[in-house]
């Protein structure tokens, strides 16, 4: 008699897979280890992202999981587990503060809410957290599980809960859109119905049951699509289209703070991107066409931008860019020089799934060819990022007190900037990864 496993029954399985195969006794063991003893680290350089600068020959000791002194004179105790990286460059744990890791490449051409069970991308997602954790990112803001419901609580608990390895995750669940927008399935016939990629609102009352149902069911953000997407782009102005009024966009902020939630806005310019820094949004996400008044807005009242930069050339280096590409890359390098020239504290962001898990990495070079200096490309993935998220005080530098998220990479990141391509060794709370 042929039985189906319960999709509960089917989750408990997949999460005992996940736990014998990434729960290798060697990682508990350095786990229990981290939680009592001394680490120290040697190192060649320890990178000071707050000042661009050096410390050469430093060591770092860690004490469980956190830092307890950092210089070239420490005293470290007999007892202490030692790790050699006299060789290599250290530096804090980078963050990337735009992911979607239940997305893989591709999605758009064979749509995962069709052809992906939500079951099958939570377990994508616990394979791309992983990949996103040994590139050296110990910490990421999801923003939108992209109708995968709430598999990003549901992973980024695991990870807290030591089921499965990954960056500490700050989460958005279900993003906000309208009908006919943004994250609302197109291209099929009326009577089909299927599930959407965000949540759709379409009234003040609509727009607050829906946040509301976010904050229940674990988000840690709120993520509003302000404007809509590329194809909605008007390539003779380049005004992107407004998704919401300017009252509704005050009420999402309004309601996520009840409840101690802040707000990330996608928005790609416009009277949009100026409304939602004015209501208060913590951050606007994207932002390729910002004029200079909402630029200064953001100086002036602190709003972080995430720029994503790479996401919209083609995933083939050598594929020819499209009119509509064109225009908007330029776009964004324009407004990312202007953005450099007020102030904007910006934010390293991917907008991996996209691209793949792993290559998280990949903005770096373009910022810096966009005129940011190594020094702020690398702060703008550590001390910047970790202010967006509120984590500033715990992650960010390699400092006393702090916890131990610590990377280590061949050559000086403050001269090449691709040698954040290949982190050799990754710590976060003070347990090395394997």
């Amino acid at each position: 008699m042929n039985r189906r496993i319960s999709t509960p029954l089917f989750l408990f399985l997949i999460a005992g897979l996940a736990f014998v195969l990434f729960r290798a006794p060697g990682v508990a063991a350095a786990q229990n280890a981290a939680s009592t003893g001394y680490t120290a680290i040697e190192t060649r350089a320890v990178v000071d992202v707050e000042r661009g600068t050096l410390l050469p020959g430093a060591t770092i000791l860690v004490r469980g999981n956190r830092i307890e002194a950092v210089g070239t004179d420490v005293d470290v105790p007999p007892s202490a587990r030692r790790i050699d990286l006299s060789d290599k460059y250290v530096l804090p744990g980078l963050m990337d503060a735009h992911t979607h890791i239940t997305l893989t490449p591709g999605y758009a051409e064979h749509n995962p809410i069709l052809y992906k069970s939500v079951p099958y991308r939570t377990v994508e997602a616990v394979a791309a957290v992983r990949e996103t954790l040994m590139a050296g990112f110990t910490t990421i803001r999801d923003l939108d599980s992209e109708g995968a419901d709430w598999a990003d609580v549901a992973v980024r608990d695991a990870v807290n809960d030591g089921i499965v390895p990954g960056p500490r995750m700050q989460v958005a669940t279900l993003a906000i859109s309208i009908t006919g927008g943004y994250m609302n399935n197109d291209g099929l016939a009326p009577q089909i119905d299927v599930p959407q990629f965000g949540a759709l609102a379409d009234s003040p009352a609509e727009i607050v049951r829906t946040l509301r149902r976010q904050v229940k069911y674990g988000a840690d953000w709120i993520k509003l699509y302000a404007t809509g997407t590329t194809k909605h782009i008007d390539l003779d102005n380049m005004a992107p289209l407004p998704q919401f009024t300017d009252e509704e966009i005050q009420l999402v902020v309004d309601e996520a703070a009840r409840f101690g939630k802040p707000v990330a806005a996608h928005a790609y310019g416009g009277h949009a991107a100026h409304v939602a820094v004015e209501a208060g949004v913590r951050s606007i996400e994207h932002g390729m066409m910002l004029s200079s008044e909402t630029l200064d807005l953001m100086a002036e009242r602190g709003t972080f931008w995430v720029p994503t930069i790479n996401v919209y050339f083609p995933l083939d280096a050598n594929a020819e860019l499209t009119e509509r590409q064109v225009a908007i890359t330029e776009s964004h390098r324009r407004v990312f020089g202007e953005a450099l020239r007020r102030g904007v504290r910006i934010a390293y962001g991917t907008d991996a799934g996209a691209l793949p898990h792993g290559d998280n990495a990949i903005d770096f070079r373009r910022m810096v060819d966009y005129g940011m200096t190594p020094a702020q490309a690398l702060r703008s993935a550590t001390l910047t990022a970790a202010e967006l998220l509120g984590l500033d005080a715990e992650l960010g530098t390699i400092d006393v007190g702090k916890l131990a998220d610590i990377i280590a990479v061949d050559e000086n990141p403050l001269s090449d900037i691709d040698a954040l391509w290949n982190v050799g060794f990754v710590m976060k709370d003070g347990v090395v990864q394997q």
